[in-house]
């Protein structure tokens, strides 16, 4: 079995006004991935999804010129099995053989950003390959599943203070929910307007739901201690990305000024980054992207750092198909797993691209029983959403 044929598109697809939101990175009007489809000689195809950008949000055009340009040309006749080879192999670029007989990394300048993200959406097409030409799931070549649905949060929550609580109450109506996530920062300005957001959001679930917070790495250190010391009495499940990811040590300082737990990552690639979280204690809970942190394989190394440091893993899956299911098999064979992100914003990158129907019941994922990934791709809905030129 070898690579035929490597294709990425830049897909974009509109949501409608009724569904649009607005938090720091704006209002979000369109979904945008790049997805990427190998075949082998033998037929089968894998599907895989990049992202460069933030959120659902962005330009997609360099990405796919560079799986299309740079990157396919390289997997052509190459065996897909090859997968973690093939990984290092794309990271380590012309030196990757010396890197091989030498047992350690020599990777490319331009080892992060887009060069990851390429190696991702190529990692998830080739497990998805793998999967299928085994006629089985994912998960069960990376380790097993510990169950065949784990929990889930409903990730949304941008409504202002009168209005979050009915927001995340209607999130646990659709699905059943026991735990919800909203965001806060820079998106309400001042700390103590999104600590009044909190309240309110707490006061209306009342003691027994989850309350997580994202602040999209928008606060100054200084602020992310202010906030936690106005929602210190809030038991709130963590405190997601307080500072930018450019500042470990300003979030070891965060996560060292109060109780709540802080949970970091999807800004993150490599298992090099998060071995830095790890070591400077900076966050409690590791949130890898499967489209941006360097695919399952690197995924799965993540998860192994954040066993090994006695850390959780909760992959970051406000994303499309690929990535979405992606991150269910990891979850599903990671032992420091313990709650998979479902997003309640409009998502037509995961609902509409592929012809499966993704749901959560009584606040549970069921993890995929077919071969490979588990999803069919509607091919007429990316063509139709595909951008060309």
């Amino acid at each position: 079995m070898r690579i035929k044929t490597v294709q990425a598109w830049w897909v974009r697809i509109p949501i409608e006004a009724a569904r649009q939101h607005r938090s720091d990175f704006g209002v979000v009007s369109t979904f945008d991935a790049a997805i990427l489809r190998i075949e082998t000689d033998d037929g089968l195809v894998g599907w895989g999804e990049g992202k460069n950008a933030a959120g659902s949000t962005g330009g997609y055009g360099a990405l796919v010129h560079m799986l299309n340009h740079e990157v396919g040309p390289e997997l052509i006749g190459r065996d897909p099995a090859d997968i973690a080879v093939i990984w290092e192999m794309l990271y380590n670029d012309s030196r990757h053989e010396s890197a091989a007989r030498a047992g350690h990394a020599m990777p490319r300048l331009a080892r992060r950003g887009l060069t990851v993200a390429a190696i991702s959406a190529v990692d998830i097409a080739l497990w998805d390959i793998l999967g299928k030409s085994l006629d089985q799931p994912v998960w069960r070549l990376i380790g097993g599943r510990k169950a065949d649905r784990l929990p889930a949060y409903a990730s949304g929550g941008w409504a202002p203070a009168d209005q979050i609580g009915d927001q995340l109450k209607s999130y646990i109506d659709k699905g059943g929910f026991s735990a919800v996530k909203m965001r806060v920062g820079a998106m309400d300005g001042a700390a103590h307007i999104s600590a009044t957001r909190v309240r309110a959001a707490r006061e209306a679930l009342g003691p027994d739901v989850e309350l997580m917070v994202d602040a999209h790495g928008t606060y100054t250190v200084a602020e992310a201690k202010r906030f936690i010391h106005l929602v210190a009495d809030q038991n709130l499940a963590w405190f997601e990305e307080p500072v930018i990811a450019d500042d470990k040590a300003g979030m070891a300082e965060v996560r060292a000024s109060g109780p709540i737990p802080v949970a970091a990552g999807e800004s993150e690639a490599t298992r090099f980054a998060f071995r830095d979280l790890a070591v400077l204690k900076a966050a409690d809970i590791f949130q890898p992207d499967p489209a941006f942190c360097g695919g399952i394989t690197e995924a799965m190394r993540i998860a192994s750092l954040a066993s090994a440091f006695n850390l959780r893993f909760a992959p970051h899956l406000w994303a499309g198909a690929p990535c979405f299911f992606a991150g269910l098999h990891l979850c599903a064979a990671s032992p420091a797993s313990f709650t998979i992100e479902f997003s309640l914003g409009a998502n037509p990158m995961i609902h509409d691209l592929i012809e499966e129907t993704v749901e959560a019941r009584d606040g549970m994922i069921a993890i995929p029983e077919k071969p490979g990934l588990g999803f069919t791709i509607s091919e007429r809905f990316l063509e139709a959403h595909a951008q060309h030129g």
